[in-house]
């Protein structure tokens, strides 16, 4: 027995040896964590149980039968992070690149049936070279294995995507499925070609980090959420993240226990400018109204016009949408409209409620908006407000012009309850913009055109530039003065935190993609 007990121990150790010592101090040369280093830090201490550490690949082709390395390139398991139950595989460069090799793609396919089994998040720490060349279309199947249970474990379980190393060509994809992915600067990057097939194919010389690393996925494309400095930040924010999410499709976030203390918030009064055209951080907006330092942000650097992230509402996990007036005054474009409407539906899928701050002067014009197709774009927002059954209550903070209003969740298309600050405006558009058509021909002939606008702006304005319209008819259920608007949000989730509303029986919608 002694000497079987031998064996195993000597095979655990060789499986934990990953691709050898020479191997995993390049990778710390590169300012990397190995697989199992990240995983210890992920998961809670005395909680991990892997899950194939024995597994070798199958290939003969190349000489491959020669290199054999136990797990394969990838380690699997499940613990707990923070005392939630938790499945996470992690890709071991140290062993052929962390290349995904059919034996490689069955252990994280067994993990992920697992997850969706016991209903439980599945999180991926990805740093892999690719498909292992030297197998083909078997790698290839496995990739597409892999993006197929993706999909299906899809609003069912969190999934979250670290990008800590290289993810080209095909390995882009799955991540592209997972709720949230993040990436590490300077040591991680994402394309679907790389840099050498770009110049072939185009003739355009760009660096790995300019094509494809995570400033260029978190400012220009967005494929990215959030972006750490180093390994050990990623690891941090993957555990601030789950901290707001449930378990699974059909659980909620427990609570934190809160008291209801003096939530008067002064400071908001005086917040908005007097000029209706003055910028102001709706991020300062943000910070008065959750508990302290429980904001956390999502896309931080990308559509900076409009606001998405997690924080906590007397004690109460909850999605913010807001609109930023700092950036393109607050419009809505294809940008912000396509990551605001993917937020919504992620809280949506997991019962997390929503609030929504509003100042809006509209969706961007001109020819580059509509040419990339702002009414689609536009509309898939407007669908996922409509199609959320979660509790949501917006706040109407200044303007909410046109069509723009409508898609901000108002009360048309589902919002529970609506309240709005009495420096709210709203109306089809501004009182100039409203005056210029409305009172065209008599401005046209006027002696003084200019006195004849300015006197039909403030017209305007009086008549339609305030929510008290809104309110007389219903759509907005109660104007509030600022200070107030913490206590009104904490009692009106409280009051919501049962809500249960069905949506009509289909196999599912066709968003506006």
């Amino acid at each position: 027995m002694n000497d079987k007990l031998l064996k195993l121990q000597e095979l655990e150790l060789l499986a934990k040896a990953g691709g050898g010592e020479k191997r995993i101090s390049k990778q710390h040369e590169k300012g990397k964590l190995t697989a199992r280093e990240r995983i210890r830090l992920l998961v809670d201490e005395g909680s991990w149980e892997e899950i194939g550490m024995l597994v070798k690949h199958r290939s003969t082709d190349f000489g491959m039968e020669k290199e054999n390395y136990l797990g394969d390139g990838v380690v699997t398991g499940y613990g707990t992070v923070n005392g939630r139950l938790t499945y996470v595989y992690a890709q071991d460069f140290t062993v052929f690149g962390g290349s995904l090799s059919e034996t490689h793609a069955e252990k994280i396919c067994k993990l992920m049936d697992l997850a969706l089994d016991n209903k439980a998040p599945i999180i991926g720490l990805n740093d892999s070279g690719g498909a292992r060349i030297q197998e083909g279309v078997k790698s290839l199947g496995g990739y597409a294995d892999i993006f197929y249970r993706n999909t299906q474990a899809s609003g069912v379980i969190p999934q979250i995507s670290a990008i800590m190393g290289p993810c080209a060509g095909g390995a882009v994809y799955s991540p592209a499925i997972t709720d949230f992915i993040m990436m590490v600067d300077q040591s991680s990057y994402m394309f679907v070609t790389g840099p050498n097939v770009v110049k072939t194919v185009t003739n355009e010389t760009v660096t790995s980090e300019e094509l494809g690393g995570s400033k260029t996925h978190a400012s220009k494309s967005g494929v990215t959420h959030f972006t750490a400095r180093n390994d050990l930040q990623c690891i941090e924010m993957i555990k601030k993240l789950l901290s707001y999410i449930p378990q699974n499709y059909d659980a909620k976030v427990d609570d934190i226990p809160y008291t209801i203390d003096d939530e008067s918030r002064a400071a908001l009064n005086d917040i908005i400018p007097a000029s209706s055209n003055t910028p102001y951080d709706m991020k300062e907006v943000i910070h008065e109204l959750v508990d302290p330092r429980s904001f956390f942000e999502v896309h931080k650097d990308f559509a900076e016009n409009i606001i998405v992230g997690f924080s906590r509402i007397g004690g109460r996990s909850v999605g913010i949408v807001a609109n930023q007036p700092y950036a393109l005054a607050g419009v809505l474009d294809v940008k912000s409209s396509t990551k605001a409407a993917r937020f919504v539906r992620f809280c949506d899928c997991f019962n997390i409620p929503l609030l929504v701050l509003v100042d809006v002067p509209g969706f961007l014009p001109g020819t580059d908006q509509e040419w990339n197709a702002i009414i689609t774009n536009g509309a898939k927002l407007l669908y996922a407000f409509s199609e959320s059954t979660v509790p949501r209550i917006s706040v109407i903070t200044r303007k909410a012009y046109g069509g723009a209003y409508d898609v901000m969740n108002s009360k048309h298309i589902g919002s529970d309850l609506n309240l709005a600050w009495p420096t709210a405006e709203i109306a089809v558009m501004g009182a100039k913009g409203a005056s210029e058509i409305i009172f065209r021909k008599e401005i046209a002939s006027a002696d003084n055109a200019e006195e004849m606008l300015a006197n039909k702006e403030k017209e305007y304005a009086e008549q339609f530039a305030h929510p008290y319209k809104a309110a007389s008819r219903g759509f907005i259920d109660a104007v509030i003065e600022p200070s107030e608007t913490r206590i009104k949000l904490i009692k009106g989730f409280a009051m919501l935190k049962d809500k249960k509303k069905s949506i009509p029986s289909k196999k599912h919608g066709n968003i506006p993609l």
